[in-house]
Protein backbone atom coordinates (compact mmCIF):
# COMPACT_ATOMS: atom_id res chain seq x y z
CA UNK A 1 0.00 0.00 0.00
CA UNK A 2 1.82 3.04 -1.22
CA UNK A 3 -0.59 5.58 0.43
CA UNK A 4 -4.10 5.32 1.96
CA UNK A 5 -5.82 7.53 -1.08
CA UNK A 6 -4.29 7.58 -4.25
CA UNK A 7 -6.18 10.50 -5.67
CA UNK A 8 -5.21 12.81 -2.25
CA UNK A 9 -2.90 14.96 -4.34
CA UNK A 10 -2.00 16.85 -0.48
CA UNK A 11 -0.86 12.87 0.59
CA UNK A 12 2.77 12.01 0.07
CA UNK A 13 3.98 8.49 -0.83
CA UNK A 14 7.14 7.82 1.45
CA UNK A 15 7.57 3.79 1.03
CA UNK A 16 8.80 4.09 -2.76
CA UNK A 17 11.29 6.15 -4.94
CA UNK A 18 13.18 9.31 -4.35
CA UNK A 19 13.19 10.34 -0.46
CA UNK A 20 15.08 13.58 -0.94
CA UNK A 21 12.52 15.82 -3.22
CA UNK A 22 9.46 14.24 -0.81
CA UNK A 23 11.18 15.10 2.25
CA UNK A 24 11.08 18.60 1.20
CA UNK A 25 7.71 18.86 -0.18
CA UNK A 26 6.87 17.40 3.49
CA UNK A 27 9.08 19.94 5.90
CA UNK A 28 9.23 23.01 3.74
CA UNK A 29 5.47 23.55 3.99
CA UNK A 30 5.43 22.50 7.63
CA UNK A 31 8.56 25.34 7.84
CA UNK A 32 7.13 28.02 5.94
CA UNK A 33 3.95 27.48 8.29
CA UNK A 34 4.78 27.45 11.91
CA UNK A 35 7.53 30.72 10.50
CA UNK A 36 4.40 32.66 9.38
CA UNK A 37 2.42 32.44 12.52
CA UNK A 38 5.63 33.42 14.37
CA UNK A 39 6.03 35.98 12.11
CA UNK A 40 2.21 37.06 12.69
CA UNK A 41 3.00 35.96 16.39
CA UNK A 42 5.55 38.42 16.55
CA UNK A 43 3.24 40.94 15.84
CA UNK A 44 2.19 40.63 19.35
CA UNK A 45 5.65 42.14 20.58
CA UNK A 46 6.13 44.39 17.76
CA UNK A 47 2.61 46.37 18.22
CA UNK A 48 2.86 46.36 22.32
CA UNK A 49 6.31 47.42 22.11
CA UNK A 50 5.72 49.89 19.46
CA UNK A 51 2.43 51.18 20.71
CA UNK A 52 2.45 50.34 24.27
CA UNK A 53 5.26 50.01 26.71
CA UNK A 54 8.62 47.91 26.83
CA UNK A 55 6.60 46.10 30.29
CA UNK A 56 3.90 44.94 28.03
CA UNK A 57 5.90 43.44 25.55
CA UNK A 58 7.62 41.77 28.07
CA UNK A 59 4.29 40.39 29.77
CA UNK A 60 3.56 39.36 26.59
CA UNK A 61 7.19 37.64 26.10
CA UNK A 62 7.74 36.25 29.81
CA UNK A 63 4.89 33.61 29.38
CA UNK A 64 6.11 31.48 27.01
CA UNK A 65 8.07 29.13 29.54
CA UNK A 66 4.95 28.54 31.84
CA UNK A 67 2.63 27.95 28.31
CA UNK A 68 5.32 25.05 27.54
CA UNK A 69 5.17 23.77 30.78
CA UNK A 70 2.13 23.18 30.68
CA UNK A 71 1.22 22.45 26.90
CA UNK A 72 4.14 19.97 26.38
CA UNK A 73 3.33 16.92 27.98
CA UNK A 74 0.00 16.59 25.51
CA UNK A 75 1.89 18.10 22.48
CA UNK A 76 3.87 14.83 23.09
CA UNK A 77 1.18 12.30 23.23
CA UNK A 78 0.13 14.15 19.93
CA UNK A 79 3.88 12.90 18.52
CA UNK A 80 2.51 9.35 19.97
CA UNK A 81 -0.35 9.70 17.61
CA UNK A 82 1.38 10.66 14.37
CA UNK A 83 3.99 8.22 14.97
CA UNK A 84 1.24 5.01 15.77
CA UNK A 85 -0.95 6.38 12.75
CA UNK A 86 2.30 6.50 10.38
CA UNK A 87 3.51 3.19 11.48
CA UNK A 88 -0.32 1.69 10.67
CA UNK A 89 -0.05 2.81 7.11
CA UNK A 90 3.82 2.07 6.46
CA UNK A 91 2.60 -1.67 7.72
CA UNK A 92 -0.76 -1.66 5.91
CA UNK A 93 -2.95 -2.05 9.31
CA UNK A 94 -5.88 -0.17 7.92
CA UNK A 95 -8.45 -1.97 10.09
CA UNK A 96 -6.26 -0.13 13.15
CA UNK A 97 -6.00 3.31 11.71
CA UNK A 98 -9.62 4.85 12.26
CA UNK A 99 -9.58 3.80 15.69
CA UNK A 100 -6.21 5.42 16.18
CA UNK A 101 -7.59 8.77 14.59
CA UNK A 102 -10.74 8.51 16.86
CA UNK A 103 -8.94 8.22 19.68
CA UNK A 104 -5.84 10.91 19.13
CA UNK A 105 -9.08 13.61 18.88
CA UNK A 106 -10.96 12.69 21.65
CA UNK A 107 -7.44 13.01 23.73
CA UNK A 108 -7.08 16.52 21.88
CA UNK A 109 -10.77 17.30 23.34
CA UNK A 110 -10.57 16.22 26.78
CA UNK A 111 -6.96 17.29 27.15
CA UNK A 112 -7.49 21.14 26.38
CA UNK A 113 -10.48 21.12 28.56
CA UNK A 114 -7.84 20.23 31.42
CA UNK A 115 -5.25 23.15 30.38
CA UNK A 116 -7.97 25.73 30.10
CA UNK A 117 -8.80 25.42 33.96
CA UNK A 118 -5.18 24.23 35.04
CA UNK A 119 -3.60 27.51 33.14
CA UNK A 120 -6.27 29.98 34.49
CA UNK A 121 -5.67 28.97 38.23
CA UNK A 122 -2.22 28.19 38.24
CA UNK A 123 -0.97 31.47 36.09
CA UNK A 124 -0.30 34.36 38.61
CA UNK A 125 1.35 31.87 41.05
CA UNK A 126 3.60 30.15 38.17
CA UNK A 127 4.66 33.95 37.12
CA UNK A 128 5.24 34.82 40.53
CA UNK A 129 7.30 31.73 41.37
CA UNK A 130 9.55 33.08 38.18
CA UNK A 131 10.15 36.34 39.84
CA UNK A 132 8.19 38.26 37.18
CA UNK A 133 9.12 41.40 37.57
CA UNK A 134 6.62 43.87 39.37
CA UNK A 135 5.94 46.02 36.71
CA UNK A 136 5.24 43.27 34.18
CA UNK A 137 3.37 40.87 36.43
CA UNK A 138 -0.04 41.84 35.99
CA UNK A 139 -0.21 42.26 32.60
CA UNK A 140 1.27 38.75 32.28
CA UNK A 141 -1.59 37.06 34.36
CA UNK A 142 -4.18 38.89 32.33
CA UNK A 143 -2.08 37.55 28.89
CA UNK A 144 -2.18 33.90 30.31
CA UNK A 145 -5.57 34.03 31.93
CA UNK A 146 -7.22 34.98 28.31
CA UNK A 147 -5.02 32.50 26.38
CA UNK A 148 -5.56 29.65 28.03
CA UNK A 149 -9.46 30.14 27.13
CA UNK A 150 -8.28 29.20 23.57
CA UNK A 151 -6.71 25.69 24.85
CA UNK A 152 -9.05 23.46 23.42
CA UNK A 153 -8.98 24.57 20.09
CA UNK A 154 -5.35 24.55 20.42
CA UNK A 155 -4.65 20.79 21.28
CA UNK A 156 -8.03 20.06 18.45
CA UNK A 157 -5.16 21.82 15.62
CA UNK A 158 -2.05 20.12 17.36
CA UNK A 159 -3.77 16.85 17.19
CA UNK A 160 -5.23 17.14 13.69
CA UNK A 161 -2.18 18.66 11.61
CA UNK A 162 -0.51 15.26 13.59
CA UNK A 163 -2.88 13.06 12.05
CA UNK A 164 -2.50 14.72 8.38
CA UNK A 165 1.67 15.13 9.16
CA UNK A 166 1.23 11.10 9.38
CA UNK A 167 -0.34 10.62 5.54
CA UNK A 168 1.97 13.26 4.45
CA UNK A 169 -0.10 16.03 4.57
CA UNK A 170 1.48 19.29 6.07
CA UNK A 171 -0.10 21.61 3.10
CA UNK A 172 -3.15 21.97 4.56
CA UNK A 173 -2.21 22.76 8.34
CA UNK A 174 -0.02 25.40 6.89
CA UNK A 175 -3.06 27.10 5.01
CA UNK A 176 -4.89 27.27 8.31
CA UNK A 177 -2.39 28.95 9.88
CA UNK A 178 -2.07 31.35 7.27
CA UNK A 179 -5.64 32.48 7.30
CA UNK A 180 -5.60 32.42 11.03
CA UNK A 181 -2.21 34.49 10.94
CA UNK A 182 -3.34 36.70 8.73
CA UNK A 183 -6.37 37.65 11.16
CA UNK A 184 -4.71 37.19 14.42
CA UNK A 185 -2.20 40.43 12.64
CA UNK A 186 -5.05 42.48 12.07
CA UNK A 187 -6.93 41.84 15.55
CA UNK A 188 -3.58 42.86 16.72
CA UNK A 189 -3.54 45.96 14.95
CA UNK A 190 -7.23 46.69 16.16
CA UNK A 191 -7.41 45.91 18.91
CA UNK A 192 -3.93 47.51 20.64
CA UNK A 193 -3.80 50.62 18.22
CA UNK A 194 -7.61 51.69 17.92
CA UNK A 195 -9.37 50.15 21.10
CA UNK A 196 -6.08 50.33 23.26
CA UNK A 197 -6.57 47.42 25.20
CA UNK A 198 -2.65 46.47 25.14
CA UNK A 199 -2.24 43.07 26.14
CA UNK A 200 -5.34 41.93 26.76
CA UNK A 201 -6.05 43.09 22.95
CA UNK A 202 -3.05 40.82 22.10
CA UNK A 203 -4.31 37.44 23.65
CA UNK A 204 -7.75 37.93 22.32
CA UNK A 205 -6.46 38.14 19.14
CA UNK A 206 -4.23 34.96 19.85
CA UNK A 207 -7.79 33.03 21.04
CA UNK A 208 -9.75 33.65 17.67
CA UNK A 209 -6.61 32.54 15.74
CA UNK A 210 -6.71 29.66 17.36
CA UNK A 211 -10.57 28.79 17.37
CA UNK A 212 -10.05 29.44 13.56
CA UNK A 213 -7.33 26.85 13.40
CA UNK A 214 -9.17 23.92 14.73
CA UNK A 215 -12.10 24.55 13.18
CA UNK A 216 -10.45 25.06 9.75
CA UNK A 217 -8.22 21.52 10.58
CA UNK A 218 -11.56 19.49 11.77
CA UNK A 219 -13.01 20.80 8.38
CA UNK A 220 -10.48 19.14 6.68
CA UNK A 221 -10.46 15.80 8.72
CA UNK A 222 -14.20 15.60 8.69
CA UNK A 223 -14.09 15.48 4.26
CA UNK A 224 -10.69 12.64 4.93
CA UNK A 225 -11.56 9.68 2.96
CA UNK A 226 -11.83 6.47 5.36
CA UNK A 227 -9.89 5.46 7.04
CA UNK A 228 -8.65 9.17 8.20
CA UNK A 229 -11.68 10.82 8.01
CA UNK A 230 -12.84 12.02 11.28
CA UNK A 231 -16.60 11.25 12.51
CA UNK A 232 -18.08 12.99 15.85
CA UNK A 233 -19.61 9.81 15.92
CA UNK A 234 -16.79 7.48 16.18
CA UNK A 235 -14.65 9.05 19.03
CA UNK A 236 -14.18 6.55 21.90
CA UNK A 237 -10.55 5.84 23.15
CA UNK A 238 -9.60 2.67 22.04
CA UNK A 239 -7.23 1.32 25.01
CA UNK A 240 -4.86 -0.75 22.73
CA UNK A 241 -4.48 2.75 20.42
CA UNK A 242 -4.24 4.68 24.02
CA UNK A 243 -1.41 2.80 25.16
CA UNK A 244 1.04 2.98 21.94
CA UNK A 245 0.01 6.91 21.79
CA UNK A 246 1.30 6.74 25.45
CA UNK A 247 4.12 4.84 25.33
CA UNK A 248 5.62 7.14 22.45
CA UNK A 249 4.16 10.67 23.32
CA UNK A 250 5.04 10.33 27.22
CA UNK A 251 8.66 10.12 27.36
CA UNK A 252 8.28 13.49 24.59
CA UNK A 253 5.54 15.42 26.65
CA UNK A 254 7.46 14.71 29.75
CA UNK A 255 11.06 15.91 27.95
CA UNK A 256 9.08 19.11 26.51
CA UNK A 257 7.92 19.55 30.21
CA UNK A 258 10.97 19.40 32.02
CA UNK A 259 12.42 21.10 29.24
CA UNK A 260 10.32 24.33 29.82
CA UNK A 261 11.01 23.31 33.37
CA UNK A 262 14.75 24.77 33.01
CA UNK A 263 13.88 27.17 30.49
CA UNK A 264 11.32 28.68 33.45
CA UNK A 265 14.08 28.94 35.63
CA UNK A 266 16.25 30.86 32.65
CA UNK A 267 13.61 33.18 32.57
CA UNK A 268 13.47 33.76 36.62
CA UNK A 269 17.43 34.26 35.83
CA UNK A 270 17.02 36.75 32.89
CA UNK A 271 13.63 38.40 35.18
CA UNK A 272 16.63 39.04 37.99
CA UNK A 273 18.25 41.33 35.12
CA UNK A 274 15.11 43.87 35.19
CA UNK A 275 12.65 43.80 32.71
CA UNK A 276 14.43 45.91 30.03
CA UNK A 277 16.54 42.23 29.95
CA UNK A 278 12.92 40.27 30.10
CA UNK A 279 11.87 42.63 27.09
CA UNK A 280 15.37 41.99 25.33
CA UNK A 281 15.07 38.35 25.37
CA UNK A 282 11.83 38.44 24.49
CA UNK A 283 12.48 40.31 21.16
CA UNK A 284 15.65 37.90 20.02
CA UNK A 285 13.07 34.73 20.53
CA UNK A 286 11.13 35.57 17.73
CA UNK A 287 14.11 34.61 15.60
CA UNK A 288 14.78 31.73 17.71
CA UNK A 289 11.78 30.51 16.97
CA UNK A 290 12.65 30.50 13.35
CA UNK A 291 14.99 28.68 13.61
CA UNK A 292 13.54 25.95 15.99
CA UNK A 293 10.40 26.01 13.34
CA UNK A 294 12.71 24.67 10.58
CA UNK A 295 14.70 22.29 12.54
CA UNK A 296 11.47 21.13 14.16
CA UNK A 297 9.88 20.23 10.75
CA UNK A 298 12.61 18.17 9.69
CA UNK A 299 12.21 16.62 12.69
CA UNK A 300 8.44 15.53 11.89
CA UNK A 301 9.67 14.75 8.57
CA UNK A 302 11.89 12.29 9.96
CA UNK A 303 9.47 10.98 12.68
CA UNK A 304 6.97 10.60 9.84
CA UNK A 305 9.12 8.84 7.17
CA UNK A 306 11.05 6.70 9.55
CA UNK A 307 7.48 5.57 11.17
CA UNK A 308 6.14 3.96 7.85
CA UNK A 309 9.23 2.86 6.53
CA UNK A 310 10.15 0.81 9.61
CA UNK A 311 6.49 -0.32 9.67
CA UNK A 312 7.37 -1.67 5.87
CA UNK A 313 10.45 -3.13 7.05
CA UNK A 314 12.60 -0.90 4.83
CA UNK A 315 15.55 0.12 6.70
CA UNK A 316 17.70 0.85 4.04
CA UNK A 317 15.61 3.80 3.67
CA UNK A 318 15.42 4.65 7.04
CA UNK A 319 19.35 5.08 7.13
CA UNK A 320 18.66 7.71 4.31
CA UNK A 321 16.03 9.28 5.87
CA UNK A 322 17.93 9.83 8.43
CA UNK A 323 20.79 11.54 6.37
CA UNK A 324 18.65 13.88 4.44
CA UNK A 325 16.55 14.80 7.41
CA UNK A 326 20.27 15.98 9.08
CA UNK A 327 21.86 17.42 6.65
CA UNK A 328 18.94 19.73 5.45
CA UNK A 329 18.40 20.61 9.09
CA UNK A 330 21.86 21.77 9.75
CA UNK A 331 22.26 23.67 6.17
CA UNK A 332 18.57 25.65 6.21
CA UNK A 333 19.41 26.24 10.16
CA UNK A 334 22.88 27.38 9.77
CA UNK A 335 21.71 30.13 7.00
CA UNK A 336 19.38 31.38 9.08
CA UNK A 337 21.58 31.80 11.89
CA UNK A 338 24.43 33.99 9.21
CA UNK A 339 21.34 36.24 8.42
CA UNK A 340 20.34 36.87 11.63
CA UNK A 341 24.01 37.45 13.26
CA UNK A 342 24.90 39.61 9.88
CA UNK A 343 21.59 41.51 10.46
CA UNK A 344 21.26 41.44 14.10
CA UNK A 345 20.77 45.60 14.26
CA UNK A 346 17.63 45.62 11.53
CA UNK A 347 16.49 42.81 13.15
CA UNK A 348 15.87 43.96 16.68
CA UNK A 349 15.60 47.62 15.39
CA UNK A 350 11.64 46.06 14.51
CA UNK A 351 11.10 45.47 17.83
CA UNK A 352 12.52 48.48 19.64
CA UNK A 353 14.24 51.41 19.94
CA UNK A 354 15.19 51.20 23.75
CA UNK A 355 18.81 51.28 23.98
CA UNK A 356 19.09 48.98 27.20
CA UNK A 357 16.48 46.49 25.48
CA UNK A 358 18.45 46.34 22.29
CA UNK A 359 22.00 45.90 24.46
CA UNK A 360 20.29 42.81 26.34
CA UNK A 361 18.79 41.51 22.60
CA UNK A 362 22.22 41.68 20.63
CA UNK A 363 24.07 39.72 23.36
CA UNK A 364 21.68 36.92 23.25
CA UNK A 365 21.92 36.79 19.32
CA UNK A 366 25.41 36.98 19.66
CA UNK A 367 25.67 33.55 22.21
CA UNK A 368 22.71 32.05 20.40
CA UNK A 369 23.01 32.16 16.48
CA UNK A 370 27.30 31.33 16.58
CA UNK A 371 25.82 27.32 17.22
CA UNK A 372 21.89 27.44 16.85
CA UNK A 373 22.38 24.75 14.12
CA UNK A 374 23.67 22.11 16.54
CA UNK A 375 19.74 21.78 18.09
CA UNK A 376 19.89 19.65 15.34
CA UNK A 377 21.97 17.17 15.90
CA UNK A 378 19.88 16.12 19.00
CA UNK A 379 16.18 16.89 17.21
CA UNK A 380 16.94 14.68 13.95
CA UNK A 381 18.36 11.98 16.01
CA UNK A 382 15.79 11.85 18.98
CA UNK A 383 12.92 11.90 15.90
CA UNK A 384 14.50 8.91 14.07
CA UNK A 385 14.35 7.07 17.25
CA UNK A 386 10.81 8.21 18.13
CA UNK A 387 10.17 7.00 14.36
CA UNK A 388 11.34 3.21 15.53
CA UNK A 389 9.49 3.39 18.27
CA UNK A 390 12.15 4.38 20.84
CA UNK A 391 10.98 7.41 22.95
CA UNK A 392 12.33 6.89 26.35
CA UNK A 393 16.14 7.21 25.52
CA UNK A 394 16.32 10.58 23.30
CA UNK A 395 13.83 12.06 26.31
CA UNK A 396 16.21 10.70 28.97
CA UNK A 397 19.02 12.41 27.37
CA UNK A 398 17.52 15.63 26.64
CA UNK A 399 16.51 15.82 29.62
CA UNK A 400 20.38 15.62 30.89
CA UNK A 401 21.59 17.81 27.96
CA UNK A 402 19.26 20.77 27.98
CA UNK A 403 17.50 20.30 31.42
CA UNK A 404 19.28 19.01 34.30
CA UNK A 405 22.88 20.56 32.62
CA UNK A 406 21.12 24.09 32.33
CA UNK A 407 20.22 24.07 36.06
CA UNK A 408 23.23 23.27 37.07
CA UNK A 409 24.71 25.86 34.88
CA UNK A 410 22.49 28.16 36.53
CA UNK A 411 23.32 27.00 40.30
CA UNK A 412 27.13 26.82 39.88
CA UNK A 413 28.36 28.91 37.10
CA UNK A 414 25.88 32.02 37.13
CA UNK A 415 26.62 32.39 41.12
CA UNK A 416 30.09 32.96 41.01
CA UNK A 417 29.74 34.86 37.49
CA UNK A 418 26.29 37.02 37.51
CA UNK A 419 26.17 38.59 34.02
CA UNK A 420 23.46 38.12 31.26
CA UNK A 421 25.98 36.91 29.01
CA UNK A 422 27.36 33.97 31.03
CA UNK A 423 23.47 32.82 31.65
CA UNK A 424 22.57 32.78 27.99
CA UNK A 425 25.95 31.12 26.82
CA UNK A 426 24.34 27.95 28.39
CA UNK A 427 22.11 27.14 25.48
CA UNK A 428 25.10 26.65 22.67
CA UNK A 429 27.09 24.80 25.04
CA UNK A 430 24.29 22.45 26.17
CA UNK A 431 23.08 22.13 22.61
CA UNK A 432 27.16 20.35 21.83
CA UNK A 433 26.52 18.10 24.96
CA UNK A 434 23.19 17.02 24.24
CA UNK A 435 23.60 16.68 20.12
CA UNK A 436 26.90 14.15 21.27
CA UNK A 437 24.62 12.07 23.56
CA UNK A 438 21.52 11.25 21.07
CA UNK A 439 23.73 10.82 17.93
CA UNK A 440 25.77 8.07 20.05
CA UNK A 441 22.38 6.51 21.42
CA UNK A 442 21.03 6.60 17.59
CA UNK A 443 23.73 4.60 16.07
CA UNK A 444 23.54 2.09 19.02
CA UNK A 445 19.67 1.45 18.97
CA UNK A 446 19.56 1.63 15.03
CA UNK A 447 21.95 -1.16 14.91
CA UNK A 448 19.88 -3.30 17.47
CA UNK A 449 16.19 -2.34 15.82
CA UNK A 450 17.68 -2.99 12.00
CA UNK A 451 19.14 -6.85 13.45
CA UNK A 452 16.30 -7.69 15.14
CA UNK A 453 17.07 -7.69 18.76
CA UNK A 454 14.81 -5.04 20.15
CA UNK A 455 11.91 -3.96 18.77
CA UNK A 456 10.90 -0.16 19.84
CA UNK A 457 7.12 -0.82 19.39
CA UNK A 458 4.51 -3.33 21.26
CA UNK A 459 3.13 -5.84 19.95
Amino acid sequence: MARINKGKSQQIDMLHSGLADKILLFALPLAVSSILQQLFNAVDIAVVGHFASSQAQAAVGCNGPVINLLLNLFIGISVGANVVIANYIGSQKKDKISGAVHTAMLIAIISGLILLVLGIAVSRPMLQLMDTPPDVLEGAVVYLRIYFLGMPFIMAYNFGAAILRSIGDTKRPMYCLVFSGMVNAGLNLLLVIQFKMGVAGVSIATVVSNIINAVLILFFLSREEEPVRLSIRQLRIQKEELAKMLRIGMPAGLQGMVFAVANAFIQTAVNGFGSNAAAGSTVTLNYEYVNYFIISAFNQAAVTFTSQNYGAGEYGRCKKIFRLCMAFSLAFSAMVSIVVLIGQDFFISLFTTDKAVIEYAAIKIQRMFTLNCMVSTYEISGAALRGMGYSMTPAMLTVFGTCVFRLAWIALVCQKYHTFGVLVSVYPISWVVTGAAVLAAYFILRKKAFAGKSIGYPA
